[in-house]
């Protein structure tokens, strides 16, 4: 009897320590690939007028682009770091889930932080104190806020996919308990 408060702590304790490690590891790659995304996505070149600016050219590529980097980059560390949670606590994928989203908005959000700050242009300021037109670049943007989705629905599919892995395998072994044993020459 007094094992299982004991043990009931221990699991919890577990948990809790799978959900803080996807926290702590979203963040830092989180911060990571904001780098990474600030270094392969695209730049829209804007014209920055006194009191005015607007994209050179209709470039929606531009935008896409960075937005599908953006997407592309949480995807597979969804994928990665869900997969390194799940190889913590195989035998606890609530957990799992849990620390796999939580790290997906944490890291989302780590990552948009940095991509957005590095290398910012003010367009405001520059309007308020040009007095000619100049070409610059746009600062990173997400334009489709569906990509900061991607990293916790990468997480939440890998999850998926151990349960419906765990689930067949529990009932391909039901089935061969209950089939008679026969013997084969």
């Amino acid at each position: 009897m007094t094992d299982e408060p004991e043990t009931r702590r221990s699991s919890t304790r577990r948990a809790s320590f799978v959900i803080i490690a996807g926290l702590v590891v979203g963040l830092f790659s989180g911060l990571a690939l904001g780098v990474v995304w600030w270094r392969l996505a695209p730049r829209v070149p804007v014209v920055v007028q006194p009191g005015d600016s607007y994209p050179q050219g209709y470039q929606p590529e531009g935008y896409f682009a960075a937005d599908a980097t953006f997407g592309l980059l949480g995807l597979i560390a969804g994928i990665a770091i869900t997969i390194g949670l799940a190889n913590m606590r195989r035998d606890r994928l609530f957990s799992v889930l849990i620390a796999g989203v939580l790290s997906g908005v944490v890291g989302s959000a780590a990552m948009w932080f940095v991509g957005t700050r590095l290398g910012s242009v003010d367009i405001d300021g520059l309007i308020a104190t040009i007095t000619t037109d100049l070409l610059t670049e746009a600062p990173l943007q997400v334009a489709m806020p569906a990509m900061f989705f991607m990293w916790p629905f990468a997480a939440a599919l890998v999850v998926t996919v151990l349960a419906l892995g765990d689930w067949i395998v529990e009932v391909r072994s039901a089935r061969r308990a209950r089939s008679p044993q026969t013997d084969r020459p």
